[in-house]
């Protein structure tokens, strides 16, 4: 997660005016802090993580159609 915060760190500092560019460096460790305490409080999760639960939804889903099968054939 480090790579698309520096990425976009980078992209935020570029768009600093000319005349200021002096204080990059300060405005870039602001920037970077605060994306990085925003990130920090919202509920995210990783690509790996939301793989696996979407792995175990599609299992649960199958399964779930199986026995709604299962449920007409018992009921006819």
């Amino acid at each position: 997660m480090n790579e698309p915060l520096e990425q976009l760190t980078k992209r935020i500092s570029a768009l600093i005016p000319g005349d200021i560019k002096h204080m990059q460096d300060d405005i870039e460790s602001n920037v970077r802090s605060l994306l990085q305490s925003t990130l920090s409080k919202m509920d995210l999760v990783t690509r790996e993580e939301f793989d696996v639960q979407s792995a175990v939804l599609q299992r649960t889903r199958e399964k779930l159609e199986q026995l709604e099968k299962q449920v007409e054939e018992l009921q006819k």
